[in-house]
């Protein structure tokens, strides 16, 4: 748990043997050093006992577009883990039992918690209304993960126009969206916040055996869109706006139920994906709450118009 770690982390103590004088004293020296009264007299002192506090999201606010299920929510609970307040949002009108799963598990020792709104990534209107009334709740905004997305499986001369427009307009224009209207939330509210927009490595390749050319380059274009936007938010202006930071994460293959029907549809996928990264498996979702608690927390306060790739090494060969 996020709060073990925080707490009192482990400390790599390289021990010194010492000349052979007494056995017992060797013994009693070991005992003191394994206990965590040494762990806290060998830590620097930084604000009291609080550790790593630049992870720490407690009383700060956060909205996951497409956070329903799946990447999505797996992000959300790492965020609510943290002691954020987050408000998951997606276009089913009532959550699934993924989500009231999540829902249970959410500790409110943490401080966090976990809330959910509809809202449709393709309506301007809707995305507009809902940041604005996240942000208003508690006067902030301090972060937004664009997640929403979706993937159709088809050859290039066979793409159904239908599969196009939805492509183009939830993973691209819904991710624009949703980043434009959390900027605007985050600079009513003079809040420095911080925007991760999910895109994948497939906006950086072609992927063997998935025949998806808009999918690939809706993920490419979210990719140059994350920088774009870091260029125009990242600056604190002199009346306070700004100091908006906009990072891309390209995950690999990652088994969510989106990939999971790729593969029922055609079950030599998955052998063809694992085969093509350097660890031989594909991803589970909760693999990538270590890097989006970074990228959402002052962790990485200097970190903007960044592309992660986290994809066991597929796109490193």
């Amino acid at each position: 748990m996020l709060s073990r770690r925080f707490g009192v982390p482990l400390l790599r103590t390289r021990l010194v043997r010492p000349p052979v004088v007494s056995t017992q004293v060797n013994l009693n020296m070991t005992r003191t050093m394994a206990g965590p009264a040494h762990l806290k007299e060998k830590l620097p002192e930084k604000n009291g006992s609080e550790r790593f506090r630049e992870f720490s999201l407690a009383g700060k606010v956060f909205a996951v577009t497409g956070g329903a299920r799946g990447l999505g929510l797996s992000l959300a609970e790492a965020l609510v883990e943290a002691g954020g307040e987050v408000h998951v949002l997606d276009r089913l009108s009532e959550p699934d039992d993924e989500f009231r799963a999540a829902e249970a598990r959410a500790n409110p020792d943490f401080g966090g918690s976990l809330h959910y709104k509809r809202m449709d990534v393709t309506d301007d209107r809707d995305t507009e209304a809902v940041m604005q009334n996240i942000a208003s709740s508690k006067n902030r905004l301090d972060g937004m993960i664009a997640a929403a997305g979706v993937n159709h499986v088809e050859p290039a001369l066979e793409q159904n126009p239908k599969s196009v427009d939805d492509l183009i307009h939830i993973n691209y224009q819904g991710s624009f969206r949703s980043a434009v209207a959390a900027a605007r939330a985050m600079m009513d509210h003079r809040c420095r916040g911080s925007i991760l927009l999910v895109a994948s490595m497939s906006g950086l390749i072609a992927n063997k055996g998935m025949r998806s050319a808009i999918y690939n380059s809706s993920k490419a274009a979210v990719i140059q869109l994350a920088r774009s936007l870091a260029m125009e938010w990242s600056e604190v202006y002199q009346d306070g706006v700004g100091g908006i930071r906009v990072n891309c994460l390209c995950p690999g293959h990652i088994e969510t139920p989106m990939v999971k029907k790729i593969m029922a549809e055609d079950p030599e996928t998955k052998g063809i994906w694992e085969s093509e990264n350097m660890m031989r498996r594909l991803a589970r979702p909760e693999e990538f709450r270590g890097v989006t608690l970074l990228l959402m927390s002052d962790a990485s306060s200097f970190m903007t118009g960044s592309t992660v790739v986290v994809d066991g090494g597929h796109t490193a060969w």
